[in-house]
This record gives C-alpha cells, structure tokens and sequence, in this order.
C-alpha cells in the first residue's frame, strides 16, 4: 500500500457522517441521472423513469450456500469479496440503486470451520463504484472486525486481512464506513457461518435469507426509479423491508418460490441486516422445530417456535419440517411488512403427507 492510499483510508476512518457521504458522491445538485445514464434536471413531480436493470435479478438465491463443513482439522480459506453497484428492479417497475458485495443481496456466505484461518481480499472496483467501503465481521475479533484495515475507496488497491474463526455460530458481517446505516439499506450485509468443531446436524435443505430496510424517495410500488431518501431512514419508515433486496422475490406471484419436498427437514439461516427494524421471524403454517436464538450453534436449539426477534445487526437459524405438501411462508411478522412492504417469502412444499396431520377435506 503506497503512503496516499494509507493517507486516503485515515481521511475516510476519521471523517464524519457528512464528509463521508460528500466523498462518496452521495450528495449530488438538483440533478438526477436517468435511464440512459446522463444528467437531467430532477423533476418537479413523480419519479424519474425507471432505469434499465444490470442484472435479472438482485435477490441470492437462497440455496446459493457452501456445503456443509466435513473437515475435523482447522484449515485455509482465501475469500476474495468485491463491492458492486448495481441497478435492479426492488419490484417490477420500480428501479433502485443497490450497494453490493458481490452483486446480488446478501452478500455470499462464508463458511468455515471453528478455528479455521480465513485470508480475505477485499477489493473496490474503480469502474464499478462511487463509493468508499470496508467489511466488518461480527465473527472477527479485531479493530471494528476488521473495518479499520478494510476500508478503501474506488481506486485504491485491494487490501487484506487475515482472522482466526474463534467463534462458533452464525453472525453478519457489514459495511460500516460513516453512512453504514444507508450502504446497509442499501444492501451491503451478508453472513459468515463458523461451524462447531463437530459440525452440525444434517439437514436435507439449507436456505439463506436476509432481511433489510430501504428507504427511497418513492411509495410502495410507485413505478419509476428511486433515489435513497436520507429523511425517511432518519425517521426509520421505509418504504420496502425485503428479503435478499427483493420485494416478494420468493412468492409466486412474480417471483421464485423456495422448494422443498415432503418428508425433508430444513434448516433457515435468517439474517437481519437492518439497518434500523426488529424482525419477528415467523413460518406461516408451521413452526421452527429447533431455533438457534441469535445465531448461537452451542446452545441447545430451543423447540417449537412459532415468532422470534431477530435484531438488527444479527442473525438466527431455525429448522422446520414438512410433513405435508403446500406452501409454508416465511415472514416477518410485523404484519404490514408482509403484507405491504414485501417481507415475505414461500417454500413450495410438494409430495405426498408423510403422516396425518392435516386434511382440507375431511
């Protein structure tokens, strides 16, 4: 690292919230840039047009998980994560500007196991970005988790970080330069799961989720593209809460519902990136038959759980069972989130019953 980039990187660790929006380009004139990239004066009423999409779909998908630890001795891991800011419909129509890690919300899963060494390069694509970044693991013990040493702007060099998996369970990891509360919203969240020496229990389907907030300058389902709405995240009413940065992205109306079979059991890894709600996890339908309270993997799960709090800047995992086909749906259960705001997803259960637990026709 040359000497201007350590220089830069201490500019951008010390200032403040404002600055680091300024160098950011977060805060622009009165104009805006429209769908063929150029600047525009802003409009005087209603939402620019909607943007064209960088890619099909910003939601993970939520089987896009490592395998499972099967290993028993501690191991290597090089992980390379590279920002990207990418247009995206949130639902159809309705364009937004995405912060990323790696391109799609949440960013990848990392999985290792406890005591595992893990060799991360983090880097900011100048094309790609016009923002300063860094990452901060929950599972790190270090300087903000390893945000002080990870903190670049578009330009400068990777940099990299080396950390001990000490900490068994399943946590976030985020970005966290000044305005971390809206490169967050924005979807700069993901998880690192650090298995248990001994591993976990085996499950015939994991799923990856992650919860999160945006704020635009828009309502719900205004067609056009929205542009980040600083007063409404400071007054902490969004307009979407999302699962994987997609309105209803997992429903079957316009989206890709989960699958599963009759007979499976599945285990959810639940992360909410916040930045600023609760959310009260619930399965519309069944229950979380064993549930990792905060993502804690050496407790004993608790059992039968029907809602759970999961805390901004947190995680759970929770495991349920499908003894009968239909759709199981996974919500939060601030209802109005699930209902008008996008927080819900289904997992297509089909089959035929294992047992007799339910009949719609008696």
């Amino acid at each position: 690292m040359t000497q201007s980039q350590l220089n830069r990187r201490h500019v951008l660790q010390a200032i403040g919230a404002t600055g680091a929006l300024a160098v950011a380009g977060c805060l622009g004139g009165d104009t805006e840039e429209n769908s063929a990239g150029t600047d525009e004066p802003a409009a005087e009423e209603g939402l620019p047009a909607a943007k064209t999409a960088d890619v099909d779909r910003i939601a993970r998908d939520p089987t896009d998980i490592p395998p499972p630890v099967d290993w028993d001795e501690p191991r290597e891991h090089d992980v390379t994560i590279r920002t990207e800011r990418v247009t995206a419909e949130i639902e159809p129509g309705v364009t937004f500007d995405y912060m990323t890690f790696e391109g799609q919300v949440p960013g990848p899963m990392v999985r290792v196991r406890r005591g595992d060494r893990v060799n991360l390069t983090f880097e900011v694509p100048e094309d790609l970005n016009v923002a300063a970044h860094n990452m901060d693991f929950h599972a790190v013990y270090g300087p903000g988790g390893g945000a002080d040493a990870t903190t670049i702007a578009p330009g400068d060099d990777p940099t990299q970080i080396s950390f001990t998996a000490d900490y068994a369970g399943v946590f976030i990891y985020h970005c966290a330069i000044p305005n971390m509360d809206q490169h967050i919203s924005s979807g700069m969240f993901g998880s690192i799961l650090v298995e248990p020496e001994d591993g976990l229990p085996e499950v015939d389907t994991e799923y990856y989720l992650g919860q999160h907030e945006i704020y635009t300058d828009g309502d719900v389902g205004e067609k056009g593209h929205h542009g980040f709405d600083f007063d409404a995240m400071l007054a902490e009413q969004p307009t979407y809460v999302v699962f994987n940065g997609q309105a209803y992205g997992f429903a079957p109306d316009g989206g890709q519902p989960m699958q599963a079979e009759t007979g499976e059991t599945a285990r959810v890894y639940f992360a909410n990136g916040g930045p600023n709600l609760l959310s009260s996890l619930h399965p519309i339908g069944n229950v979380w038959s064993r549930y990792y309270r905060d993502g804690d993997l050496l407790t004993e799960p608790e059992r039968n759980i029907e809602t759970a709090p999961v805390a901004p800047g947190t995680t759970a995992a929770a495991e349920m069972e499908f003894p009968v086909p239909g759709p199981v749906k996974i919500v939060d259960h601030a209802l109005t989130r699930a209902a008008r705001r996008g927080a819900l997803g289904v997992i297509d259960v089909s089959g035929e019953p294992t047992r007799d637990v339910y009949d719609e026709d008696p």
